[in-house]
């Protein structure tokens, strides 16, 4: 939330305090058990996670007056 965007498996691994490895595969599971989440072709990042964009979009989403989320 406070950047705007989702976090890469490392820094989600640092957060959770397990490998990369660990958190990368743990991402991909919780992706494949959701209808709105891919990541970009060919790497680990992710590009959407429904009903957020990691891409900027036409679709402008504000809270508390700040804007740095983008919807699908």
């Amino acid at each position: 939330m406070k950047s705007g965007r989702a976090p890469h498996y490392t820094e989600l691994a640092a957060i959770l305090g397990v490998s990369p490895e660990e958190a990368r595969q743990a991402q991909h599971k919780a992706a494949e058990s959701s209808i709105g989440c891919w990541f970009a072709k060919d790497t680990d990042y992710v590009e959407s996670w429904a009903p957020f964009s990691n891409l900027p979009t036409q679709y402008l989403v504000t809270i508390d007056g700040e804007q740095k989320w983008y919807g699908q």
